[in-house]
């Protein structure tokens, strides 16, 4: 526990430096990119292959070449938009993947490969994205991640009885969901009430995008739950002392983090000033 304390400690430090401490873009930028090129490499480990043993260089180069698309796409925004465009559409076929696993499973093949670029690219420079519009909205959105999956945790362990996706993730319960989605509303209203000056068709619009973002946040995490079972492996990785990889701790912003950035500007282009 006091391994698992330290270092969500350091982690959070880190983070919070690179987003307030400077007002300089590249703290964040160099933190993106590192954190997809190591997510990029566990993301590899989690894929088919002919044997037990994971090929590191070739992992490392997966890393490096998720790195790299992701460096693209921090540069020029258009990349960053069409990524977006295809993290989104994935998400929503997982939809299906998660329901009919593991029923169905043909999703588990080599275009994973393809799937893991887009989608840690897409994150890390959605990510990047909100941060850039403002450190706070970077900070809300992962208090309605973090918020949610805390409501989620507490309620579903007191509470939990139906369970979400038995399958996939035993643990997670409907109740759970509720408790999560009821822990995040509280978040929103404090934030709509307090710091925003919308109209109330903006503030519709304001929650319609929160709420879709709280529930990607769990498909997310559902995702990354039945890849590591359909690959045989509990953590993603082991460079977090008592919380296993980069992935496992982001593996809920993987689906969040792009709807909440695209939903912000699709807001912007209809007039909606966040």
């Amino acid at each position: 526990m006091l391994e698992r304390i330290i270092t969500a400690l350091v982690l959070v430090s880190v983070v919070l430096s690179c987003m307030f401490a400077t007002e300089s873009k590249y703290p964040m930028l160099v933190l993106m990119i590192i954190a997809s090129a190591v997510a990029g490499y566990e993301w590899f480990k989690l894929m088919p292959r002919n044997t037990k043993n994971v090929i590191k260089p070739l992992a490392w180069g997966y890393g490096l070449v998720t790195a790299i698309l992701s460096a693209l796409a921090l540069h020029y925004s258009d990349v960053a938009l069409l990524l977006w465009a295809a993290s989104i559409f994935t998400w929503i076929l997982s939809v299906y993947w998660v329901k009919s696993y593991p029923e169905y499973d043909n999703w588990y093949n080599p275009s994973l490969k393809g799937i893991g670029l887009v989608l840690v690219s897409a994150a890390v420079t959605a990510i990047f994205a909100v941060w850039d519009s403002s450190p706070w909205w970077l900070m809300y959105l992962f208090l309605l991640v973090w918020g949610a999956d805390s409501g989620a945790y507490f309620v579903g362990r007191k509470l939990g009885k139906r369970k979400l996706a038995a399958d996939v993730s035993p643990n997670k319960s409907v109740e759970g969901l509720y408790g999560g989605l009821f822990t995040a509303m509280i978040i929103v209203v404090v934030v709509e009430v307090m710091y925003l000056d919308l109209s109330i068709a903006e503030h519709i619009l304001f929650l319609i995008l929160s709420v879709v973002t709280v529930f990607s946040s769990v498909l997310g995490d559902l995702f990354e739950s039945m890849i590591k079972r359909r690959a045989g492996i509990k953590d993603s990785g082991r460079i977090l002392p008592g919380h296993g990889g980069v992935l496992d701790r982001i593996d809920s912003l993987l689906a969040a983090a792009p709807i909440f950035a695209a939903g912000m500007y699709v807001l912007k282009l209809i007039g909606v000033d966040l």
